[in-house]
């Protein structure tokens, strides 16, 4: 498959609210993230329980939109600008709108950083 079906095959299962499928289909073993300038995260099972934190922490999903979607499968790297507006258990409701920047290696995602204000 090319960089572009991987990319909206991990956005239509992230749609349908299936982010831990969209997870486990889409990231690599030693995949590495980064929340803005965070140390990154690094390997899977460490991902998926910062995934898992996340989302058990959400209350209501309001509303969620991707907003643009870029690729260059020169250097297989995808960009995904995306809105998010939900109620947190205990911290109240939050808009939120982040760009993620990936690199894909064999289908799979190795490298994602996300960029937004806070």
């Amino acid at each position: 498959m090319d960089l572009k079906t991987n990319v909206q095959g991990l956005l239509d299962l992230i749609g349908k609210g299936k982010m831990l499928d969209a997870f486990e289909k889409y990231y690599a073993d030693d995949v590495v993230m980064v929340e803005n300038n965070e140390p990154p995260r690094i390997g899977k099972a460490k991902n998926r329980e910062f995934e898992k934190e996340f989302l058990s922490g959400i209350e209501t999903l309001h509303s969620s939109e991707i907003k643009n979607v870029a690729y260059n499968a020169d250097t297989n790297v995808a960009m995904i600008h995306s809105f998010m507006d939900v109620t947190f258990k205990g911290a109240g409701r939050v808009q939120m709108e982040e760009v993620a920047v990936q690199t894909w290696k064999n289908e799979l995602i190795v490298h994602e950083k996300f960029f937004y204000k806070g």
